[in-house]
């Protein structure tokens, strides 16, 4: 199987590529159409860069997927700011839905759009079993290209959304794979809690952010995947 895991930008690539290299798991540099990639031949992973803001991720996503027909599924991994006190920074947000709450229609009163992740990939997410370094939740995630950084604001998209986390890029990988009929899943860590400390906040933890996201898929790759033989998509 072949599954393509990636990262809004190069300093969350770096991050998680210096995780699996602590965990053992190491990567050839390699490309993929005109992208540089890394891949983990073992695994059957690929790991690319998207780059930053839905439109840019879904052009990427777009490119790798036209690049390479046989991918199985894709990741979108990264870091995002927490909508709900529960979270604490270093958590991991499952997507079992990715909302884009920036698609503002004044032509009718249609909900937002709303991309589903891959249920078996969400299944085998949950079993798995992990130290208590962090915890993992499962729920909605808020995609869109805006920063939220006042209080105000993370309360409102909280109560519009129903989500967890909001980060920028999910929705553009999402809308890529539902037109590629690809499965898809969103993943996201918590930098920062979605205020005026976000951009100080993100870079202080965007690393250890990064490095958890890194343990929670290789000990999926373990615990599921290798013995795994469920349609991906079902």
């Amino acid at each position: 199987m072949k599954r393509l895991i990636i990262t809004p930008t190069q300093k969350e690539f770096d991050f998680f590529l210096q995780g699996w290299a602590k965990l053992g798991l190491n990567a050839q540099n390699s490309t993929v159409g005109r992208l540089p990639v890394a891949q983990f031949q073992d695994a059957g992973i690929t790991l690319a860069c998207g780059g930053a803001g839905k439109a840019q991720f879904a052009v990427q996503t777009q490119h790798l997927l036209d690049a390479c027909l046989e991918w199985d599924l894709v990741l979108c991994i990264g870091a995002a700011g927490g909508l709900v006190d529960e979270l604490t920074i270093g958590d991991v947000v499952v997507a079992t839905s990715t909302v884009e709450h920036d698609y503002h229609n004044k032509f009718s009163q249609r909900p937002f759009p709303m991309f589903e992740g891959a249920p078996t990939v969400i299944a085998e997410l949950r079993r798995v079993a992990l130290p208590n370094a962090f915890k993992v939740y499962f729920g909605v995630v808020a995609s869109g290209d805006e920063d939220i950084v006042d209080e105000g604001r993370r309360r409102s998209l909280q109560k519009s959304t129903g989500a967890l986390v909001v980060a920028w890029e999910g929705a553009g990988g999402a809308r890529a794979c539902a037109f590629n009929n690809v499965p898809f899943v969103e993943i996201r860590g918590v930098t920062d809690t979605a205020n005026q400390n976000a951009p100080s906040d993100f870079g202080s933890n965007v690393e250890v952010v990064m490095s958890n996201l890194a343990t929670l898929l290789s000990t999926w790759l373990d615990q599921c995947v290798g013995t795994s033989q469920i349609n991906l998509s079902g």
